[in-house]
């Protein structure tokens, strides 16, 4: 299921990826894990790269590739996590993000829900033109225990 789902991912970025509005980037910021139900918050960071592809005016595509790493009390968890989300510039400099979010458990100790699907929600303000801090919040939607994830990042554009 998680090659389809990356291959289908590959495929669709790199059809994109002749477009005349195609930028790279990288980002890193701040990761607050929780778990619903348990109560549970873990604090770390992330950090990866993206891409995006203007696909009309005011809307781009924008997949990425994250890596995770959160920490308490000595108990730790690593995510990788590919969004494919879609940006919409709402107004000058500020843009809104949506769209789904696989993360993939690389904690050796966990042996079910390795893998879960989440909706990322959030936005993006341009610094300049090529640095951006961008909030958002990952809601679990799969797996026995929903994984949540606020992130606050900084994004850098080539």
């Amino acid at each position: 299921m998680k090659k389809i789902l990356l291959t289908a991912v590959a495929v669709f970025a790199f059809s994109f990826a002749n477009a005349q509005d195609t930028k790279f980037g990288v980002r890193a910021g701040l990761d607050n894990v929780s778990v619903s139900g348990g109560g549970e918050s873990l604090t770390g960071f992330f950090i990866g790269g993206t891409a995006e592809f203007g696909i009309a005016d005011k809307i781009a595509l924008q997949p990425g590739l994250n890596y995770h790493t959160a920490s308490k009390d000595g108990y730790n968890l690593s995510y990788l996590s590919v969004p494919v989300l879609f940006k919409y510039n709402a107004a000058d400099k500020i843009n809104l993000i949506a769209g789904p979010s696989l993360f993939y458990n690389m904690d050796s100790k966990v042996t079910e829900d390795k893998s879960t699907f989440n909706l990322q929600l959030g936005g993006s303000y341009d610094i300049t033109e090529n640095l951006s801090i961008e909030p958002s919040y990952s809601l679990g939607l799969t797996g026995l225990a929903k994984v949540n994830h606020l992130l606050i990042g900084l994004g850098y554009k080539f």
